[in-house]
């Protein structure tokens, strides 16, 4: 599995910073279904975790940057370490992975759903570039 492409930035640069959390979010759903299939560690998917968890605060410090409060998506880390460890405590297989996916999915989604809410608090601080790129796989 072929590791991200991670962009440099600056203070403050929001585009960057989420974009490099989203690429940790989809390496979160490609080594889950590594996982899954025996072909990946619970170390593997730890280290996957540990790097959403410092592209998270590096979003957050892009967003305090310029003032945008996110404060109600600060939970997001914790609640995806709940889930995590749930999914992994159990021995790794395609129907473990089915069970507790959802819940992944679910928490992926309130974290996406809330970066896109900030839209226009990006663009009245003079943010030209989106939040979320158009594609984000």
């Amino acid at each position: 599995m072929q590791p991200p492409t991670y962009y440099q930035r600056a203070p403050g640069d929001v585009p960057s910073a989420v974009r490099n959390l989203l690429l940790s979010l989809k390496q979160l759903q490609d080594i889950l279904k590594h996982w899954s299939a025996g072909q990946a560690t619970e170390a593997q998917v730890s280290d996957v975790y540990v790097q959403i968890g410092t592209d998270f605060n590096a979003t957050v410090h892009a967003f305090t940057y310029h003032k945008i409060d996110i404060s109600d998506l600060h939970s997001i880390p914790k609640d995806l370490r709940a889930v995590l460890e749930q999914c992994l405590g159990e021995d790794p297989s395609p129907q473990v992975l089915a069970v507790f996916m959802p819940q992944v999915r679910q928490v992926l989604h309130r974290l996406l759903r809330g970066l896109q809410l900030r839209q226009d608090a990006w663009r009245a601080v003079g943010g030209q570039a989106p939040i979320i790129p158009y594609d984000s796989r």
